[in-house]
């Protein structure tokens, strides 16, 4: 995929880099920024999004809309579809702005994901099998009962408050940022707050849950998603607004396999002890495949139930990682004979008898 012409960022779609820095300035007393880790075994610096209230970066854009909603006198209550990570975040959001809300979630979401909801105070309604399917019933109910409907992804509000994440990774200059893509609200506001910084941006997707792959490159097709452990990110249609800018911003689109994912996500829970959720972990599992100096993936979220972590930490069995290379010192060559008889030396010092090992590490 071609770089983006960063001279024409703030024009693609309705919403601009300003708007992410007003989200910025909108989110600071809420959210405290979310660490950075060095994954040393990965070569990775991680971006902890697992760490942000209720365990992913959803809360950004869902805060950001409301709070943007308030500014402009909106005060209907709002209603969103989500697997599970979007809602978490409207129903944090609307219990702190207190802010009626409806969040309608597909069967089979994440038991931690629905709890997570209800805890904050927000109506759970459970429809259909897919997240497509809770997002169409929950634009209905909208339209029927005059409520905002706040899109997980397709949304200007949304994408501006995600681009935040971007906004904090600028200050550490990373050379590639690597995030996953389910609708692309989180690829499209960060590769927004970054490109013009010249940072190379690069989303990650799972084989067979690739709409925004596949519609980037023209096929815009629906095909339901296939099952996969990163269900947040199983989308069957991207954002129109997010595909706009994801397609003229991101560098590149990286598919990993399902195994690929699985076995990551182990590795990160026993070799960094970060407990991700397998959307959490797509972005690692794509920057194995990518070259940088500086390299940044984004661990988008930590709700991972239970049973499915032991249940992947019992059957898994990731292959240990290559081990540091020692490099050999130079053997020093032998002076070259002149017709000089060369004097005696003193006999080298103990100190100097062996020469140094320089170790070097392999990522």
């Amino acid at each position: 995929m071609p770089a983006a012409d960063t001279s024409k960022e703030s024009d693609v779609g309705d919403v601009s880099v300003a708007d992410v820095l007003a989200a910025q300035a909108r989110l600071r007393r809420f959210l405290p920024p979310t660490p950075l880790h060095h994954a040393e075994r990965f070569g990775t610096w991680l971006k902890l999004e697992n760490l942000q209230r209720t365990g992913s970066y959803k809360v950004r854009g869902a805060l950001n809309a409301l709070l943007a909603g308030r500014e402009r006198g909106d005060s209907r209550p709002v209603i969103c579809a989500s697997a599970g990570n979007h809602a978490q975040g409207v129903a944090w959001a609307a219990y702190r702005l207190d802010v009626p809300a409806i969040t309608v979630m597909p069967h089979g979401a994440p038991a931690t994901k629905i709890a997570g909801v209800a805890h904050w105070g927000a109506t759970v309604r459970q429809h259909g099998n897919s997240y497509d399917e809770a997002c169409a019933f929950a634009f209905e109910l909208a339209q029927r009962h005059g409520y905002r409907f706040l899109s997980a992804f397709d949304d200007a509000d949304v994408i501006a408050g995600q681009g935040t994440v971007g906004i904090e990774l600028a200050a550490h200059a990373p050379d590639v940022v690597i995030v996953p893509i389910g609708g692309g609200g989180l690829a499209a506001g960060v590769a927004l707050a970054l490109k013009s910084q010249g940072v190379r941006v690069i989303g990650a997707q799972v084989e067979g849950v690739d709409s925004m792959a596949r519609a980037i490159h023209g096929d815009v097709r629906e095909i339901a998603p296939v099952a996969s452990l990163a269900d947040g990110v199983r989308v069957k249609i991207p954002g129109f607004l997010t595909r706009r800018l994801c397609s003229s911003l991101l560098d590149d689109v990286v598919i990993v396999r399902e195994a690929e994912l699985r076995e990551t996500l182990v590795r990160l829970a026993l070799e960094e002890h970060i407990i991700a959720e397998g959307a959490g972990a797509l972005a690692l599992a794509a920057g194995r495949r990518i070259a940088g100096r500086r390299k940044c993936a984004v661990v988008s979220g930590g709700n991972i139930d239970a049973g499915v972590l032991a249940g992947l930490l019992t059957d898994i069995r990731p292959r240990p990682p290559r081990k540091p290379r020692r490099r050999r010192a130079e053997t020093p060559r032998p002076p070259a004979r002149t017709g000089v008889t060369p004097t005696t030396a003193a006999p080298p010092s103990p100190l100097h008898a062996v020469a140094p090992v320089v170790e070097e590490i392999s990522l």
